[in-house]
C-alpha cells in the first residue's frame, strides 16, 4: 500500500508532466526561460522531494497527492489556454477555407472538375451561381454580383461584367460567370493576403518586446522568490515538506504564461479584424504608431481622386438643361479618344442619361470635334473654338468658365449654330470618399494634407472642396519624400498615403506608411499597411484600430503584472499566520484562470466598431 502513491505519482509525473519537460527544455536551449520553465520546475521539486521522502532519506510527509494534482490541472489549464490561443489566431484558418476544393473546368470536349490545384492561366471556369471563384481572373461571359466582404470588407455586392477582374474565394450572386483564370495558388490576391497576415502576426511591436523582456524578469523573480520562501520557512522552524509545498506553489502561480499571451493575443485578433475590414497589416509596428498620428499626407492623384477625367461642374444658357446638354454632349464626344472626352461620355453613363448616336463625326484640328446628333450639327472645344467661330457667349457661361480656370480645370463649350448652350468643368473627379474620409479624421483631431505634383490652382481646388488643411503642390517624384522629413521635423507623427511608383520613398520615410491596395506593387511593399478596396474612408478605421488595440494590449499587461503582486506572496505564505494558504493545485488554478482572462479580455477586441 505504502507504494501505490509513489507508482501512480511517478506515472502522472513522467506522462502528464512530458509536454512541460519538453517545452522547458526548449526554453533553456534558446536561453529564454519561461513558463514552462517555472512549470517543470515546480513539479520536478515536488518529485524529487516526494522520492527523497520515500526512500526514507529524510523524515517529512511525501507530497505525491500535491504532485498528481498539480500536473493535472496544469494540463486542463493549459488546453483551455492554447484552445483559446487557437481560436484567437485563426485568422489564416478562416481565409483558407474561402477557397472551393474543386472548379468547373470549360474545355472543347465540355466541362469537367477538377481540383483547384489543376487550374493553370489561361483555364476558362465556370462559376455557378453562389458558388465561389476559384482563382483570380477576368470575365469572359455573363454578368453577375459578387460578394467579396471576406476580402475587401465591401459589405455591398459588386456588380462583374466582361472583362472585369475577379478575385478568388469570392461568392458569386445569381448570374453565371465563364472566368478566364489569371492567377492560381501564391499568385492570388487571397494568397497575398494570408501572406501579409501571417507576417503581421509573426513581427513583434515594441509592446510585444516589452511583454517579452517583463515575462523573462518575471522568471528570475519567481525563482528567486521562491528560494527565498524556503529559507524564511526554515529559518521559522517549519517542517521541510510544508516549505517545500510554499515554494512549489510559488513557482506555480507566478508562471508567466498570461504575461507571455498578453500582446500576442490581441495581435493576432486585430490582424483577423483588420483583414475583414480591408486593412492588411504588414508591419505590426506602424499599427502600433497610427493611435499618435498628428497628421496624414494623401497623394492626390489615384487617392483623393480617382485618376480619370469627369465633368465636375456645368453651366447652360437660358432654357437649356444640364441633363440635355450632357447627354447631347456625350453623343458628340462618343467617338473621340481623347482623356476628356472620354471623361465627359462616362459622366453620362454613370448618371444613366441615354447617349444619342451621332453622324458626320470630324476632328477640327487644334480647336476640338464636331459631329451631328438628328440632323443638326453641334461643335465642341476650347476657348480658341470660341475665338474662331466668334461664338455668342451668355455671360453664365463666361463667368463658369473663368471660375473653372481659376481652378485649374479645363472648360469645354458646346456649341450650336454659332451660340454657346453649355460649358462643362472637366477635372480629375474627386472621389465620393473623400470627403466622409477627410470628415472622419478630423474628428480624430487628426490633420489632413495633400501632396501633388499638379499646379497650386488645381491642388487648392481640390483641397478647399475636401477641406485638407495643408497643401503642397507642384512636387517632384522625388521630393515627395523630403516634404515628410519637413513634417517630421516639426515633431509631428506622419502618414502617408499613395498609389504609385513615385510614392514609395514617401510611404517608406513616413512614420506609417499606407498603401492603396488597388496601386503598384512597389507601393505596396513600401507600405506598413496596405488598403484592399483602395477607399481613404479606411484610413480612420487604421487609427480606430490601432487605439483599441493599444488598450486591450495595455488592459492585459497590467492584469497579467499586476495579478502577480499579490499572487506571489500569497502563494509564499505571508497570510498564514491567519490560516489562509494555497495549495500548489489551487495556485494552479488561479495561474490558469489568470491566462483564460487574459484571452477572454482579448477576444473583446472583436466587438470593437471600425
Amino acid at each position: 500500500m505504502a507504494w501505490i502513491s509513489p507508482v501512480l505519482g511517478t506515472a502522472v509525473f513522467l506522462y502528464g508532466g512530458l509536454v512541460f519537460l519538453k517545452g522547458a527544455w526548449r526554453e533553456l536551449r534558446a536561453r529564454l526561460p519561461g513558463m514552462m520553465t517555472l512549470i517543470s520546475l515546480a513539479i520536478s521539486v515536488a518529485f524529487i522531494f516526494s522520492w527523497v521522502v520515500q526512500l526514507g532519506l529524510i523524515k517529512a510527509d511525501a507530497i505525491w497527492w500535491e504532485l498528481a494534482t498539480l500536473v493535472t490541472i496544469m494540463l486542463l489549464g493549459h488546453w483551455i489556454e492554447m484552445r483559446s490561443i487557437s481560436q484567437a489566431q485563426g485568422a489564416l484558418q478562416e481565409l483558407a477555407k474561402l477557397l472551393p476544393d474543386t472548379a468547373t473546368r470549360v474545355t472543347d470536349q465540355g466541362e469537367e472538375t477538377v481540383p483547384i490545384s489543376e487550374l493553370r492561366e489561361g483555364d476558362i471556369v465556370l462559376v455557378r451561381p453562389g458558388e465561389s471563384v476559384p482563382a483570380d481572373g477576368l470575365v469572359q461571359k455573363g454578368t453577375s454580383e459578387l460578394n467579396e466582404a471576406m476580402i475587401t470588407g465591401e459589405s455591398r455586392p459588386v456588380k462583374k461584367k466582361e472583362g472585369d477582374e475577379v478575385i478568388a474565394a469570392t461568392i458569386n450572386g445569381e448570374g453565371s460567370l465563364r472566368i478566364q483564370v489569371t492567377g492560381t495558388g501564391e499568385k492570388t490576391k487571397l494568397y497575398g493576403i494570408m501572406r501579409l497576415v501571417a507576417d503581421a502576426q509573426a513581427s513583434k511591436s515594441r509592446a510585444q518586446h516589452l511583454a517579452d523582456r517583463s515575462a523573462r524578469i518575471l522568471t528570475g523573480v519567481a525563482i528567486v522568490a521562491g528560494v527565498l520562501t524556503l529559507v524564511a520557512w526554515q529559518l521559522l522552524g517549519s517542517p521541510i515538506d510544508f516549505s517545500i509545498i510554499r515554494v512549489v506553489t510559488v513557482l506555480v502561480i507566478a508562471c508567466p504564461h498570461a504575461l507571455g499571451l498578453a500582446v500576442p493575443l490581441v495581435v493576432a485578433i486585430s490582424t483577423t479584424l483588420g483583414a475583414r475590414n480591408g486593412l492588411l497589416v504588414r508591419d505590426r509596428r506602424g499599427l502600433e504608431e497610427a493611435r499618435n498620428l498628428d497628421i496624414v499626407i494623401f497623394d492626390k492623384t489615384g487617392t483623393l481622386t480617382i485618376g480619370e477625367f469627369r465633368v465636375v461642374g456645368m453651366a447652360v444658357a437660358d432654357g437649356e438643361s444640364e441633363e440635355d446638354m450632357l447627354r447631347i454632349a456625350a453623343g458628340v464626344e462618343a467617338e473621340s479618344e481623347h482623356p476628356i472626352a472620354r471623361g465627359i461620355v462616362q459622366t453620362a453613363v454613370e448618371r444613366k442619361l441615354n447617349v444619342p448616336p451621332a453622324d458626320e463625326f470630324r476632328a477640327l484640328i487644334g480647336m476640338g470635334i464636331a459631329a451631328s446628333i438628328a440632323g443638326i450639327e453641334y461643335r465642341m472645344g476650347g476657348p480658341l473654338l470660341l475665338q474662331v467661330e466668334d461664338t455668342q457667349v451668355p455671360d453664365p457661361l463666361r463667368k463658369a468658365a473663368k471660375a473653372a480656370a481659376n481652378r485649374g480645370q479645363a472648360a469645354i463649350y458646346l456649341l450650336r449654330s454659332g451660340k454657346a448652350l453649355a460649358v462643362f468643368a472637366v477635372a480629375d473627379a474627386i472621389r465620393e470618399e473623400s470627403r466622409e474620409a477627410v470628415r472622419a479624421l478630423h474628428e480624430r483631431g487628426i490633420e489632413v494634407a495633400m501632396l501633388t505634383g499638379d499646379a497650386q490652382a488645381v491642388a487648392d481646388a481640390v483641397a478647399a472642396e475636401l477641406g485638407i488643411d495643408t497643401v503642397f503642390a507642384q512636387v517632384l517624384p522625388e521630393d515627395k519624400a523630403t516634404k515628410v522629413r519637413e513634417l517630421q521635423a516639426q515633431g509631428k507623427k506622419v502618414a502617408m498615403v499613395g498609389d504609385g511608383v513615385n510614392d514609395a520613398p514617401a510611404l517608406a520615410t513616413a512614420d506609417i506608411g499606407i498603401a492603396i491596395g488597388a496601386g503598384t506593387d512597389v507601393a505596396v511593399e513600401a507600405g506598413h499597411i496596405v488598403l484592399v478596396r483602395s477607399d481613404p474612408r479606411d484610413i480612420p478605421k487604421i487609427v480606430a484600430l490601432s487605439r483599441a488595440t493599444y488598450r486591450k494590449m495595455v488592459q492585459n499587461l497590467w492584469w497579467a503584472a499586476g495579478y502577480n503582486i499579490f499572487a506571489i506572496p500569497l502563494a509564499a505564505g505571508v497570510l498564514a499566520a491567519w490560516g489562509i494558504l494555497l495549495t500548489p493545485a489551487l495556485g494552479a488554478v488561479l495561474m490558469s484562470a489568470s491566462t483564460v482572462v487574459v484571452a477572454i479580455n482579448a477576444q473583446l477586441l472583436k466587438r470593437v466598431e471600425l
